[in-house]
């Protein structure tokens, strides 16, 4: 398979798939009143949805058995019938469903995507081909949120629900068209280690059986700096529309803006990460990411200002995750699947924690309050990567 095809492919089906999952940031008020919401219990359920990455781990493990494709095909149907649900949803029962179906496919897809790619490339030329595959979280800002705020506009909340749907199911197929590869085993626990059989299941997809320290390590850091990021995010909406009067179409225009931002921080991973380091690059995007935070109340006093400073936050944390994929992905090769999904679950754990502290600080207490726990989360993020991460050279 060519370095096109198989970069070009996985970004058209990201591409989708991160326009699932970021619709509900900008749109979160006007989803929330289609559906008879207030925005603090739909984004308990934007929570809820986070919380299936729980389950990642699980498809993580069966990607390392029985390969890649298999995995993410199942991901993308299952996703593609959470929309489905979402978009004809008409009372609480079938959002929830939704939410759900949704939320087990796309956290399932992404990781397995990211070691069916890790796989494929050179450890040298990793942060290249990963970081050109989140050009689609950008593309995401810059053309698919925007395009979903007029088509709101022109239709109505649930036809980019409807229309994302059939897109998951046409990539499933075109996923099915790729070469399988050939996948190294993970190392076998230690022989005479006699463990329960509910033990067993739950060490095949938890442990890892090397550079455990460092391993753990990255997934924590990568899940608190994810969770700083999304309280944010999933709040950033409401934020704007409440204080600024912003509507569904400009609230498509500043998703505009902001996938410029994002647009710039991977086509950096892509250019200069595998040469300044995997670590390097993701504390430069830490230390971006809380100076942003730590600004945020005092540029909130017009909407251009407070438009850019959580651009500029978006933007590091941007550079900061597409960095630590890579960075990850080598940490023990042998159970990248499951190391990947593993990585993905804790984050999307701390995803589902912001979907409920995210809107609760921006109605109770404020920007200000929004902004500081997210720097004091990224703070410990940052201490946690310089001390406990080690960037491991290629190993196979």
């Amino acid at each position: 398979m060519t370095f096109r095809r198989l970069i070009g492919t996985s970004m058209a089906a990201k591409l989708i798939v991160d326009i699932g999952g970021q619709i509900f940031n900008p749109f979160l008020p006007v989803i929330a009143t289609g559906m008879g919401m207030s925005v603090v219990e739909l984004g308990r359920l934007v929570g809820l949805r986070s919380a299936m990455g729980i389950f990642a781990p699980v498809s993580g493990a069966l990607a390392d058995r029985h390969g890649y494709r298999i995995v993410i095909r199942g991901a993308l149907l299952l996703s593609a019938a959470g929309f489905l649900l979402l978009g004809v949803s008409s009372t609480t029962w079938m959002v929830v469903l939704g939410m759900i179906l949704s939320g087990l496919g796309m956290s399932a897809f992404v990781p397995n995507l990211q070691a069916f790619v890790s796989s494929r490339l050179a450890y040298n030329l990793r942060a290249r081909g990963l970081g050109m595959i989140e050009y689609s979280w950008a593309l995401t800002g810059i053309f698919g949120l925007s395009a979903v705020g007029f088509l709101i506009a022109a239709t109505s909340w649930r036809m980019p629900f409807i229309l994302l749907a059939v897109g998951m199911v046409v990539m499933s197929f075109v996923f099915g068209a790729m070469p399988g590869i050939q996948r190294t085993r993970p190392t076998p626990p230690e022989p005479g280690s006699q463990r329960p059989a509910w033990r067993k299941r739950v060490a095949a997809v938890v442990v890892v059986h090397t550079n455990r320290r460092s391993t753990y390590a990255t997934i924590a850091a990568g899940a608190l700096s994810y969770f700083a990021a999304m309280q944010v995010m999933i709040a950033h909406g409401a934020w704007l529309a409440t204080q600024y009067g912003l509507t569904a179409a400009t609230l498509g225009l500043t998703a505009f803006v902001f996938g410029w931002f994002d647009l710039a921080a991977s086509v950096s991973v892509s250019l200069f990460t595998d040469r300044i380091g995997k670590k390097r690059s993701v504390l430069i995007g830490i230390i971006g990411a809380l100076v942003g935070y730590l600004l945020m109340p005092f540029l909130n006093f017009a909407v251009i200002p407070a438009v850019l400073i959580i651009g500029v936050a978006r933007g590091f944390f941007e550079f900061n995750i597409v960095s630590h994929f890579p960075l990850l992905s080598e940490q023990a090769p042998a159970q990248r699947g499951q190391v990947m999904t593993l990585g993905a679950a804790v984050s999307l754990g701390g995803a589902t924690v912001a979907g409920f502290t995210g809107p609760w600080l921006l109605v109770n207490y404020g920007v200000p309050a929004l902004a500081w726990a997210s720097a004091a989360v990224v703070t410990i993020s940052l201490l946690t990567v310089y001390f406990l991460v080690q960037e491991r050279p290629e190993t196979h």
